[in-house]
């Protein structure tokens, strides 16, 4: 399969609060299950040689109206699994890429961001010769403010 005819996989990530609440389980316990079931979702994109990009749509700019506690522990999250994915996305072939706005994330995040796309920037190809996988995670993104 060549290059060109690899699939740019998108999935709006959403509904980690429902599988929570369904749960009787704090709302943040669901953004964790969430991002374990990324790790999932990345390994069989990254297995895969028809995939070339996978797109998570992670936190739109609708999210800031979330309550703050909410807001700041996906963050966090997001923070703590920059650094510790890197090197697995290194070893595996995966180049990440974060779209969207950076001016509201806080600093200490930008700075992981910037590290992680540093680290995967000339990803190789993965373990057997398959093709790197791009890694497109959408942070503070919003149509809207696209046009």
């Amino acid at each position: 399969m060549r290059e060109t005819e690899r699939i740019h996989l998108a999935i709006i990530m959403d509904g980690n609060g429902r599988w929570a609440r369904r749960r009787g389980r704090p709302r943040t316990a669901g953004h964790v299950a969430g991002a374990r079931a990324v790790r999932e979702v990345v390994e069989a994109a990254a297995s895969s040689p028809e995939i070339g990009t996978l797109t998570l749509y992670a936190f739109s700019s609708d999210n800031w109206a979330r309550p703050a506690p909410e807001v700041s522990g996906l963050m966090r999250l997001l923070g703590r699994y920059l650094q510790t994915e890197t090197a697995r996305c290194v070893a595996n072939g995966i180049r990440l890429e974060v779209i969207g706005r950076r001016d509201r994330l806080p600093p200490r995040l930008v700075a992981r961001i910037r590290a992680a796309e540093r680290a995967t920037a000339d990803a190789l190809p993965a373990p057997g010769g398959r093709p790197a996988l791009v890694l497109r995670l959408a942070i503070d993104y919003s149509a809207r403010d696209a046009i």
